[in-house]
Order: C-alpha cells, then sequence, then structure tokens
C-alpha cells in the first residue's frame, strides 16, 4: 500500500451498519466508523458508531480514494477526496449525557457538502471571553494599536510587532506596516524577505498594512516610487512566502480591528475551544501539521510577565521541564542584563527578584 492517505469503504457482514469507513495513512489506520450507506444524501445525515476493533467481516472493498485535506474544525473532521463528485464531508464528533446516569456517550454524525449547504439553520459564532487573552507588544513599537478588555504586555518580540502566547511560547504574530513604512520596507526589499521568513516561520501569522491596496498603484502617493515597481514587490511577497497572509486592511482602525478580531478566534479555537481528543489525535496524526517554532529564550521570555516577583532556578525548571539549564541561564544572564532581575543572596539558597521600574 502507498504511504498516501487513503479513504476506503467497505461492505461489511452487519445488518445495521453494512458498511464501514476506513482512513489509513500507509499501514496506519487513523480512524473506522461503521456507517449506514454508502455516502449520505442530500439534506441528510448519517448515523455513525466508532469501530476500532474492526470485528465485523469484510465483504468486499467498494471503493479506495486519495484524500486531498483533512482538517479539524472544533468538533467537526472535514474531509475533502481527490475526485470530481460527492468529494466533500465532515464528521460532527457530539458528547452527551445520560438521562438516567452519570457519564457521557458519544454521537457521531455524517455530513456531505450539499447536506451543510441545505441547512437552513447558519453559522453560529462561538462566544469568547477577550479579558482572558494576553497580547504581547513589542516594546520598540510606537503608538500601538488598543486592544480593550485584553491584558497586554510589553517585551521584546523576536520578530512582529503584536504575539499571542500559547503554554510552548508564541504561536500567533502580526507584523504591522503604515503606507509609508510599507513603501520603505519594499526600497530595501531583501532584508524585509528574511523578516517575512521567519514570521512565515509561525503558524498563524500576518502582516497587516494599514492602506488599502489600490493606495500602492497610486502615483501622487508613492513619490519617487513606479507603480508597476511596487505591485510587482507586492506580488513577490505573496509568491515568496506562500504561507504568509497579507492583509490590506485600508485604515489604523480597521487594521487594529483585524488583529484584534484574529487573536480572538486564534484563542479560542486553538487554546480554550474543547474537541473531542480523538478528533485533534487523528487531524494531528494525518495533516502532519508543523509544530510551532520551538525557542526557548523565546518562550522563557512570552511568560516573564507571568512569573511571580521572586522565584528560583528550581522554580523554572519545573514550570519549564522541556527547556535545558543552558537556555535557562542565558535568559536569567539576559534579563539581569536589562535590569529586569536581580540576584538575592549566593548558591543554594540564591533567588531571583523582578525590578518593578
Amino acid at each position: 500500500m502507498p504511504e498516501g492517505k487513503l479513504w476506503i469503504l467497505e461492505r461489511i457482514a452487519s445488518k445495521r451498519f453494512p458498511y464501514r469507513i476506513r482512513i489509513v495513512k500507509g499501514d496506519k489506520p487513523l480512524l473506522a466508523l461503521k456507517v449506514q450507506s454508502k455516502w449520505p444524501g442530500s439534506g441528510t445525515q448519517v448515523f455513525c458508531l466508532r469501530d476500532e476493533s474492526l470485528e465485523a467481516e469484510t465483504v468486499e472493498i467498494v471503493e479506495t480514494v486519495p484524500i486531498v485535506s483533512m482538517r479539524r474544525y472544533g468538533r467537526r473532521l472535514a474531509i475533502v477526496l481527490d475526485r470530481k463528485r460527492n468529494k466533500r464531508c465532515d464528521f460532527l464528533f457530539l458528547k452527551r449525557s445520560y438521562k438516567n446516569k452519570e457519564g457521557e456517550y458519544e454521537q457521531i454524525f455524517w455530513r456531505t457538502y450539499q447536506s451543510l449547504k441545505a441547512m437552513r439553520k447558519g453559522y453560529i459564532l462561538p462566544a469568547w471571553n477577550a479579558s482572558e487573552i494576553t497580547v504581547y507588544v513589542d516594546k520598540e513599537e510606537r503608538y500601538p494599536w488598543r486592544f480593550p478588555n485584553c491584558l497586554v504586555e510589553r517585551v521584546s518580540l523576536p520578530v512582529g510587532d503584536y504575539a499571542l502566547a500559547g503554554k510552548e511560547g508564541f504561536i500567533a504574530i502580526v507584523e504591522r506596516k503604515t503606507f509609508d513604512n510599507m513603501l520603505s520596507e519594499l526600497g530595501k526589499l531583501d532584508a524585509f524577505h528574511q523578516t517575512l521568513g521567519e514570521l512565515e516561520a509561525y503558524p498563524y501569522n500576518a502582516l497587516v498594512i494599514e492602506a488599502g491596496y489600490p493606495d500602492f498603484l497610486d502615483r501622487k502617493r508613492l513619490h519617487h516610487y513606479n507603480p508597476s515597481v511596487v505591485a510587482r514587490a507586492l506580488a513577490d511577497i505573496s509568491a515568496l512566502h506562500p504561507k504568509l497572509k497579507v492583509i490590506f486592511a485600508h485604515s489604523r482602525k480597521g487594521a487594529n480591528e483585524w488583529c484584534r478580531r484574529y487573536f480572538e478566534s486564534v484563542y479560542y479555537h486553538l487554546l480554550q475551544e474543547k474537541s473531542p481528543p480523538q478528533v485533534r489525535e487523528t487531524v494531528g496524526i494525518y495533516t502532519g501539521a508543523e509544530p510551532f517554532p520551538f525557542d526557548p529564550l523565546m518562550i522563557l521570555k512570552a511568560h516573564f510577565p507571568h512569573l511571580p516577583e521572586t522565584f528560583t532556578v528550581g522554580d523554572l525548571r519545573e514550570a519549564f521541564p522541556q527547556i535545558s539549564d543552558n537556555f535557562i541561564r542565558s535568559f536569567l544572564k539576559e534579563m539581569k542584563k536589562r535590569g529586569t532581575i536581580i540576584c538575592i543572596r549566593r548558591g543554594s539558597l540564591s533567588y531571583w527578584k523582578k525590578v518593578i521600574a
């Protein structure tokens, strides 16, 4: 069997659930579900049962189709098959409480693209609490954007101007540019590409420009720049950095609002939303998503505002077991040099204390 990801539909020896869907990667099974039909009809959804044991005997393999993509959207597992018809579907994983006893049971529904389009109920936006979000703003940022109801911390970011952090460091980074800033960067594009390359390494990133795209084609605003050259430079940014989101927000207010909503959405879906573990595990195995860039010093700096007023090296070891002592010492040395912490006592009784500016 090739090492691609495959959708296998097979007929099994079962009256109530005559078919089984298996999703595999090479020889490794990722998901197996008993289903009641080959494909859900328009406007319907098919009830499924998990079939990890594969007890039912396979009568025949109905079809084997390569999978183009598999993504998690909360409790949904969305799949796109490599064929022209009947190619888009998703599985909805739900947890229900028993009425007459404690505990929960699982319900899984198989829906198609057409059935989702036929639903009258619109998309329900989740409710999130902005007060739980901490936005990190680079110390060099002048006249920063505002983030109402969020906790804002000024730190030295490795790249970008605004960031959102998770348990393993910064996960979302936004680079802000005004119209004049962007023109200046286009004048030294080779260096700017290096910055964007570092920004692109983060899975949730954006270059947000406080101007519209037509502004960069306006000869009156471009001064000595040629509109065609500027348009080519902007096209090169998107072509050479395909994982980077470039947002023309038209104004400072629009850029600020976009960034705030973006951080809120990333925070909710990535850090707060409760999705079934099996959905997270299956997608994590299947998509081969790149991990967040692991920079130990970046992680320590991101969490520095949340450290207690006094702490020891042992406290840092316990809080960040994945970070070696060498990086912890480098972090303490750098923060001491900046004047943000001081060392109290020596030897085994020593501890560190934050310096309140």
